[in-house]
């Protein structure tokens, strides 16, 4: 089993994709099969801004097709979003733009763990809410993880690991939906 893990966010210290990857590896840790997490870097689709005359202008950048084909080739998807101002952050909402251009259902009716994280008391709900909703139009397949609130109160990035029982509990209740389709 494939699965492709990224944080929405070109940041080049992401607590997302770290969450991503985390989840991911909960994930391959828990299926019988054997199962290998790829996590994607944003940042190795660089795109510019995009406007339907840009599109007319130079068509679809090879990086859209590329960030397609790699959500195509997984078995599964784990997307953590992370949250500017209640909504995706500008790179990842340009990136699934012109990813819809590529192909309107991109996430291919694929299972999609859809979580986030932040640094503030909420995590990253607002956003996730939105993708939730908004994900299924796009191919995806959706199961809810939690929003990890505090991000670094929860988790200890040097040892990738969960700091508290009851955030492990929350997120593998979370997974159990998905883990049980399997």
């Amino acid at each position: 089993m494939k699965i492709v893990s990224f944080g929405a966010s070109y940041s080049r210290t992401s607590i997302n994709r770290q969450w991503a990857q985390f989840v991911g590896q909960r994930i391959a840790n828990a299926v019988p099969a054997e199962a290998v997490v790829h996590s994607l870097d944003l940042n190795h689709y660089d795109l510019p801004l995009y406007t339907v005359e840009r599109e007319e202008e130079i068509g679809i950048p090879e990086a859209a097709h590329r960030f397609v084909a790699d959500l195509l080739s997984a078995d599964l998807v784990v997307v953590s979003l992370a949250e500017y101002n209640g909504s995706y952050t500008a790179g990842f909402k340009n990136l699934f733009d012109w990813a819809s251009r590529v192909e309107l259902k991109f996430f291919g009716g694929k299972p999609v763990v859809v979580t986030s994280t932040a640094p503030g008391p909420r995590g990253g709900l607002t956003v996730l809410q939105t993708a939730v909703e908004r994900f299924p139009r796009h191919g995806a397949q959706v199961f809810a993880g939690p929003a990890l609130p505090q991000f670094k109160v929860h988790f200890d990035r040097s040892a990738d690991a969960l700091l508290s029982e009851e955030w492990q509990n929350q997120l593998d209740e979370a997974l159990k939906p998905l883990l049980e389709t399997l």
